[in-house]
């Protein structure tokens, strides 16, 4: 939900860059209104789902083969910590001591010609839509491209969101089309990844329907899409509501009507991801990979979102993550997994501060943080 990701990783390791620049407007604080201004009648509890029988990371495969889609180019080996992204608002990746709980990649919302990548740590370009078209200008971009190889590029950021990037599926797909080809030319090993949308729901993925058929009707052609990517929020689809409201150009007043303490259900949260993965399989897109660049609580913690229950979710979810499969849908390239990496949000944030791992003005470790790298540092 960020201003300037959602979201990713799978990109080829780079020599470690000492200097970087972003490129483009720093993130900003977000207007949309996801956490209610009133305080619920009573307070929300979000419901926790009773961990699984084994729930060591150690106890996931501790390593895949993965084609060009999965964390790694085809005929790599990697481990599970390479599948652990984050979501970077504030500062640089090496500003906070992750001890060993280094995640295996990160996303800042930006285009960077020199990324940090401490320890190897992958970072994900992401290109900004608006209305009218796309920032930075498409030579920053080109040359971003060309300085990183084989890097995963996200293009927009919930652009199903008003108070984001805010296109219609006609407008989106028009600027989608230029950039795939402008980074393809700068860089043919690029990983080029649609935006994601807040929620894999019914009503977002009717949303992405049409952005399909608005491509093949400006280009001529099927859309070239590499790699699916997705946010996984639960929040209220409702015009002038809370939560993430309508998307642009969809003529309907309501979706999904989540409620507070849907927020952090894993029941939910399974669910989407399961139906967005049959959807790719129902449009014959079963053999690209799926990645979740922004998911996380959003909602404060007077509301029934306290760090412990924030960090069973993490680990629910982390879990799930690593482990579901489905035979029918799951990305065969990577032993039917349904998801092949995930980002969590966010690392430290002064506007959706929940789910932060540090405090973003001390630095310190926050106990959701805590959780974040007992888990990670075990994974193999």
């Amino acid at each position: 939900m960020r201003g300037p990701i959602s979201g990713a990783l799978l990109l080829i390791a780079l020599t470690l860059l000492a200097a970087c620049y972003p490129i483009g407007a720093p993130p900003t604080p977000m207007p949309e209104p996801l956490v209610p201004t009133p305080l619920p009648a009573s307070q929300a509890t979000a419901t926790r789902r009773p961990a699984p029988s084994s729930t060591s990371p150690s106890s996931v495969a501790p390593e895949v083969s993965a084609t060009s889609a999965a964390p790694v180019r085809q005929g790599q080996r990697t481990d599970m910590r390479a599948r652990v992204g984050v979501g970077l608002p504030l500062g640089a990746i090496g500003d906070y001591d992750w001890s060993q709980g280094l995640p295996g990649w990160y996303l800042n919302w930006r285009v960077m010609v020199s990324p940090p990548q401490p320890a190897g740590i992958r970072f994900a370009q992401m290109v900004r839509i608006h209305a009218d078209g796309f920032r930075p200008a498409l030579d920053v971009i080109t040359e971003a491209a060309r300085a990183n190889p084989g890097a995963l590029w996200l293009i927009g950021n919930e652009p199903d969101v008003i108070w984001q990037d805010n296109a219609t599926p006609e407008q989106y797909a028009a600027s989608y089309g230029t950039l795939y080809g402008a980074i393809k030319a700068a860089d043919p090993t690029a990983q080029v990844a649609i935006g994601g949308v807040s929620q894999p729901t019914p009503l977002r993925m009717a949303y992405l329907d049409r952005i399909l058929a608005a491509y093949k009707t400006q280009f001529g052609r099927e859309m070239p899409v590499d790699v699916w990517n997705v946010h996984a929020f639960i929040l209220r689809e409702e015009r002038d509501s809370w939560g993430v409201g309508i998307p642009p150009g969809m003529e309907v007043d309501r979706g999904q009507l989540y409620e507070i303490s849907d927020h952090a259900d894993m029941a939910i949260f399974e669910r989407q991801i399961t139906d967005f993965r049959r959807w790719m399989a129902e449009r014959g897109l079963r053999d690209k990979p799926l990645i979740v660049t922004e998911y996380g609580v959003l909602m404060p913690e007077s509301y029934g979102f306290p760090p412990e229950l924030v960090g069973q979710f993490m680990t629910d979810t982390f879990d799930y993550f690593l482990t579901a499969v489905d035979p029918n849908t799951g990305y065969p390239a990577d032993e039917n997994r349904l998801v092949q990496a995930f980002c969590w949000y966010s690392v430290a944030d002064t506007v959706y501060a929940t789910s932060n791992l540090f405090d973003p003005e001390t630095r310190a470790i926050t106990l959701v943080g805590e959780v974040f790298q007992s888990y990670v540092s075990q994974l193999p």
